[in-house]
């Protein structure tokens, strides 16, 4: 079982594919190509189906799934905002792949999602999901999540949105032989090989916790009895000079995710942007659904909190009984994070490498992540959302 990377920065996409060809089909010198994704910069967008035709003539996979992206993460690199390509190929003998691409279909009450295959897995194969969408032919992203949840609960998803462009119609997706420019592409993986993830929101609780007592829809309109906006003023009023500052960059609200557990920690809180604050009323509005008797907490986003939940989560990750050893990963960044965010380059893909022994990655920096928080899968902003491919000891 093997994992192998190649990232070629060449602007003409022929010499980058036959760059990266040449070095993974070094690599895996004989043994099959089972599993691989290809991520690509908008630099070779047009040339998505030589993509395709390529990687299958010189290393005949046997799934294909891949999509442009504002900026690629390969081997020790994330490139970002010039011409790259990364081609990641797992040979995972013993592992099942079920590929699937779906589509959005309007319906009376909402939208349908159509196209999965005869052939998925049963619920007793405990499957794990890798998945692709387009951003703004899956609106909302959240309706895919909850057929999958229908289908099989409890199954992780991980993934991340394409983000190679800003309107419909110019993100690609790749999806065995063909090129898609809407809808979801993934793969259903049971067998052999386990799949383990691991989603860094990269926030820090500040204050107190409160419980909804008034909400309507996504808007907050009271906190433990009080108006919502009171209540922030209060855990505002108590930060340090330095911590105001940063929450008035980057302030969130986590959501308890299991209100029966006593004590909630990392991991325990979904977090979801605040969206705007009604002065007149003392509400506050949040980046999703809320409802009365939900426990939150305001959290705040900066680069320490951000760097040491990541490295905090691998490291437990590493640590975790019957874990396995690690041969590989795939990691979705979030567009916002990488240099504008740290200041330094290559951040989340050193931290995967320096944590789990300098194993393979690629990925892409995604215009929202996919991932479980407490059991149950999420469309994300501002995460590291990792999928850690894992050969049982």
């Amino acid at each position: 079982m093997q994992v192998l990377t190649a990232l070629s920065t060449t602007a003409a996409t022929e010499d980058a594919l036959e760059e990266a060809c040449r070095d993974v089909a070094a690599g895996l010198a004989g043994r099959s190509a089972d599993l691989a994704f290809v991520f690509f910069s908008s630099d070779h967008s047009d040339s998505a189906a030589l993509i395709v035709s390529r990687i299958r003539e010189r290393l005949h996979p046997t799934v294909l799934l891949g999509c442009s992206a504002e900026s690629v993460i390969g081997g020790a690199q994330e490139v970002e905002g010039r011409p790259a390509l990364c081609l990641w190929v797992g040979h995972l003998p013993g592992a099942t792949l079920t590929p699937f691409h779906l589509e959005y279909v309007e319906a009376g009450d909402g939208v349908r999602i159509t196209g999965w295959p005869d052939t998925m897995p049963g619920l007793e194969h405990t499957p794990s999901f890798l998945v692709l969408a387009e951003p703004f032919t899956t609106a909302p992203a959240e309706a895919f999540l909850e057929d999958l949840a229908t289908r099989y609960p409890g199954a992780a998803a991980i993934g991340g949105m394409a983000s190679g462009a800003q309107e419909p119609g110019a993100n690609r997706l790749l999806f065995n032989d063909t090129v898609v420019d809407s809808g979801v592409v993934g793969v259903a993986v049971t067998g052999a090989v386990g799949i383990r993830t691991v989603v860094s929101q990269g926030c820090r609780q500040i204050g107190d916790r409160f419980m909804i007592t008034q909400a309507d829809q996504n808007v907050i309109h009271e906190l433990s009895g009080k108006p919502a906006l009171d209540r922030l003023r209060e855990v505002f009023s108590l930060l340090s000079p330095a911590e105001q500052r940063q929450a008035e960059r980057a302030l969130h609200l986590g959501i308890v995710i299991d209100e029966h557990k006593d004590q909630f920690e990392r991991g325990d809180f979904l977090i979801r942007n605040l969206v705007g604050v009604d002065q007149n009323t003392g509400s506050l509005a949040v980046a999703d659904y809320v409802r009365v008797g939900q426990t939150v907490q305001f959290q705040i986003r900066d680069v320490a909190s951000a760097s040491e939940d990541l490295r905090a989560l691998l490291t437990g990750e590493r640590a975790a009984p019957n874990a396995g050893t690690p041969i590989g990963a795939l990691l979705f960044s979030c567009n916002g994070r990488g240099q504008r965010f740290f200041r330094t380059p290559h951040h989340d893909v050193t931290a995967v490498r320096e944590q789990l022994g300098g194993i393979p990655v690629g990925g892409f920096f995604a215009m929202g992540e996919i991932g479980p928080v407490g059991g149950n899968n999420f469309l994300h902003g501002y995460t590291a959302s990792i999928a850690l491919f894992c050969k049982n000891d």
